[in-house]
């Protein structure tokens, strides 16, 4: 960094009052962020996000697709018709997040006044704790540390010592593991966790030449911990399925932190005088997601997992799904040489717009007003960019986001996943909109990456940079303001061609507290 440009940012700072020292330009730089992106961040903090305008939330015969009987047997020949050509598929598995949430109430007893379950929560957990996968490594761990098993423990009233045991440092530690290790289901011949029945997933949908490829993205803290338990399953599986694994991972990358805000908007400051950064949010695995060498992509959340008995339905409309991408991918590709290649008339126009408008629902209000020229260049662009299939389920009340038609800032309307975040809850049509939605947002994803050339798409050229959201945290007991960038599967990847397909609440199984394993579709 030369004089001269510290300078200059020196002025740009000074003159919005948020003067940063020498230290602080070295503590940027260190992290790959540039002095350009603090202060646009800063900014942001002042002038907040527009939300988004919306036209309608997606429904059946509306932006969702209800593939029949006979049309899902299509797709998912299609697919195997795909894997048998040889592509490249990697899983991509999201993983960083830790389990502290899924204990919340668990946390919640330990510090309470009381020591024997009281909340219907703490009841249901301690009534059905053999139930748990992880109920065999718990006794255990209490035996060990406390010289008494559970049930032992239980009996004498010394329900703490317990969940300590499940938690703590002299325990199973799940109070600081993340959830793609923790023993989530039982079978015959031991417990798994969702990084095994991810493994086997990957087997039965997303394999191609006798491999398959999977991708973690992980904290830092834990690579170690998830190397170690893949090394295991790894072997396992391939005894198992009959093909080999290759298995990588990625951590998020520092470059993609955001500076922490007084709530005068002002850089935040941690006990020792230094800028907090915090992370940007699960939008920052775009940049993991574009360093993946694929064709296809899968995405799927490392808590949506359930045992073999019920893996049936997520295998088949995983199929489905990706028989609908390579389907429209196929057809893009076609209308994408067809342009090239200059030899098209009015009349073949007219089909790929028919092909825009109603199979990748964009839509763009004024098209009859563009001269042929034109029309081609706003063609191409609709159709030479990343592609992604979402499988939708039924809405039931679940926090997330949902599917809507979105106009975007090139006047298009096209399909999005929104969060509640993204919407002006003052906007009494928008907020009932979201909360009569049908359908919810599950991230169940299958993404094609490459151009009709065979090129890997640089995907942070299709971020919608002004779909981030600020939220309220704390820090030692004093109020922030955090940035999160726009959203992995929200404004990351707003322009995307983007399709949804209904699948079925069967394939939507998430685990945010501890007693969801006790659901029938995790036991």
């Amino acid at each position: 960094m030369t004089k001269y440009r510290v300078n200059v940012f020196f002025r740009v700072i000074k003159s919005k009052n948020m003067m940063l020292s020498q230290e602080d330009l070295r503590q940027i730089a260190s992290k790959g962020i540039t002095e350009q992106q603090i202060a646009t961040q800063l900014e942001e903090f002042k002038t907040g996000f527009p939300f988004l305008k919306l036209e309608a939330a997606a429904a059946i015969g509306k932006g969702i697709i209800a593939p029949d009987e006979q049309e899902r047997e299509q797709y998912v020949k299609a697919w195997e018709e795909y894997k048998a050509a040889g592509s490249d598929i990697v899983k991509f598995v999201p993983a960083s997040g830790a389990a502290s949430r899924m204990f919340k109430d668990m946390f919640a007893f330990l510090s309470a006044d009381y020591d024997v379950p009281t909340t219907a929560f703490e009841k249901t957990y301690f009534d059905n704790i053999h139930k748990f996968a992880f109920f065999g490594e718990l006794d255990k761990a209490c035996k060990l540390a406390c010289g008494k098993g559970v049930d032992q423990l239980i009996e004498a009233g010394e329900y703490k010592a317990v969940v300590d045991c499940m938690l703590g440092e002299k325990g199973l530690k799940y109070g600081r593991l993340p959830k793609g290790l923790l023993l989530f289901h039982n079978y015959e011949d031991g417990a798994r966790t969702p990084v095994y029945e991810h493994l086997v997933e990957a087997a039965l949908y997303a394999s191609s030449k006798g491999k398959a490829y999977v991708h973690f993205t992980v904290s830092q803290e834990h690579l170690d911990f998830f190397k170690e338990e893949v090394a295991k399953d790894v072997e396992k599986c391939q005894e198992k399925f009959g093909i080999t694994y290759d298995v990588s991972f990625s951590v998020q990358k520092p470059s993609t932190d955001t500076v922490a805000a007084n709530p005068d908007n002002t850089p935040f400051r941690t006990a020792d005088g230094k800028l907090l950064f915090r992370p940007g949010g699960h939008g920052a695995l775009i940049e993991n997601l574009n360093e993946i060498a694929a064709d296809v992509v899968f995405i799927k959340n490392i808590d949506n997992v359930v045992p073999d008995k019920l893996k049936g339905d997520t295998v088949t409309y995983k199929n489905l799904i990706a028989g609908v991408l390579v389907s429209l991918q196929k057809k893009a590709f076609e209308y994408l040489e067809v342009l090239d290649s200059g030899k098209y008339d009015h009349e073949k126009l007219e089909e790929i717009i028919h092909f825009v408008q109603r199979d990748l629902c964009c839509r763009k209000s004024d098209i009859k007003l563009l001269e042929d020229a034109e029309l081609v260049i706003y063609l191409r662009g609709k159709l030479n960019r990343p592609m992604r299939v979402c499988g939708v389920v039924k809405n039931v009340g679940e926090p997330g986001g949902g599917p809507f038609l979105t106009y975007n800032q090139d006047g298009t309307v096209s399909l999005q996943i929104l969060e509640s975040s993204q919407i002006d809850k003052s906007n009494a049509e928008y907020q009932k909109m979201f909360t009569e939605g049908t359908h919810f947002n599950p991230v169940d994803l299958v993404c094609a990456v490459k151009d009709y050339k065979g090129n890997r798409f640089n995907l942070p050229d299709f971020v919608d940079k002004t779909t981030g959201f600020i939220s309220s945290k704390s820090k030692d007991g004093k109020e922030l303001k955090a940035l999160e960038l726009p959203g992995l599967w929200n404004g990351a990847m707003s322009d995307w061609s983007t399709v949804f397909v209904e699948v079925p609440l069967s394939t939507f199984n998430p685990v945010k507290t501890v007693n969801d394993l006790l659901r029938e579709q995790h036991q």
